[in-house]
């Protein structure tokens, strides 16, 4: 389990980058949702966190790739493979992030801790 941070800090419409291997990306909707997915596109090694929030998507702000907060699926190309989605809650006041045991998708020549 990932401590993200207290939700007052998490601003409707903002998303903060969890420094795990690979990163997690936590968003906090303007509807007031939280997500939490694989912050690395995997398309090319961009940082989704950084991207743009409409609805229940994210847009990858390199090559404009759109991928579902709920399901991790890809909803706009060039991007093709999901990114991982996680569990989040929200533990007395603190966004908690418990990271999925699937194997993550990886864009092109990237490697992290654990994973080729």
């Amino acid at each position: 389990m990932h401590e993200a941070c207290p939700l007052s800090q998490l601003a409707p419409g903002d998303a903060i980058r969890l420094d795990t291997s690979p990163p997690i990306a936590v968003f906090h909707t303007e509807e007031g949702e939280l997500f939490a997915i694989d912050d690395t596109c995997t398309h090319q090694d961009a940082s989704l966190a950084d991207g743009w929030v409409e609805g229940c998507e994210v847009e990858c702000p390199l090559h404009a790739s759109k991928f579902n907060l709920r399901t991790g699926g890809v909803d706009a190309p060039p991007a093709k493979l999901p990114v991982r989605v996680h569990d989040v809650i929200v533990e007395d006041g603190t966004i908690m992030v418990r990271e999925s045991t699937e194997e993550p998708n990886l864009p092109p020549g990237l490697k992290v801790d654990g994973y080729a």
